[in-house]
């Protein structure tokens, strides 16, 4: 079990230096909505000091889709921001608001052209949601599908079936950080399970070749 926390704009300029140790990884908001124009203002100082320290990310795009075909927009948008970048923990599907207002059958079209999308391009996908409509609005083939990422404050998670992170607090408080920031816990070796299906930016080593005699 390792614990974390996601930021995003809200956070402003974080002070890795005095962050580094107070958390095993962070989940960085890279953008929202349809365009790549839309990248998180921070998306590139937050992974660029991910990776000098050397704590574990991952990312997650925030959605305003309605339907599966600007579902499709928004994953094609995610993959312009992150490519050529490496993370060590998924790449989620942040799926509130105004994106639930579709209805069970849509909301679970949308995760699943989203993921889909995510995974042809070579990366490991979830989807960020509360445990409420995470129930009442995911089919269930859908969750069983793709990490989940729930979001559940109150002291416990009850939801009944398996998650591989929870979101259990928005008022962290750490050094580096101004203001509250969210905490999270996570149950799955993602960097174990990325590195060795060669996905986020992974690649094979290519074997060198033996010198003839």
């Amino acid at each position: 079990m390792k614990r974390g926390i996601d930021i995003s704009y809200a956070q402003g300029s974080v002070d890795f230096k005095k962050l580094r140790g107070h958390a095993d990884f962070i989940i960085i908001r890279a953008g929202y909505g349809s365009s790549e124009t839309q990248k998180d203002e921070y998306f590139e100082q937050n992974y660029n000091e991910c990776k000098r320290l050397k704590i574990p990310c991952g990312a997650y795009w925030f959605s305003y889709a309605r339907n599966a075909q600007e579902a499709l927009q928004e994953a094609q948008a995610c993959i312009s921001v992150i490519k050529g970048k490496r993370f060590e923990y998924p790449i989620y599907y942040d799926v509130e608001g105004g994106a639930l207002s579709g209805g069970r059958d849509t909301v679970s079209e949308m995760c699943r052209t989203f993921c889909d999308e995510l995974e042809k391009a070579g990366y490991f996908a979830g989807i960020y949601m509360s445990q409420s409509p995470l129930e009442t609005l995911l089919d269930p083939e859908v969750r069983k599908r793709y990490a989940l990422w729930v979001a559940r404050y109150g002291g416990r998670l009850d939801y009944q079936g398996y998650v591989g992170m929870w979101q259990y607090s928005s008022g962290g408080r750490l050094p580096g950080i101004t203001g509250s920031v969210d905490t999270d816990i996570c149950y799955e070796d993602y960097p174990s399970v990325i590195r060795k299906a060669h996905l986020n930016g992974y690649k094979k080593r290519r074997k060198a070749k033996k010198k003839a005699p």
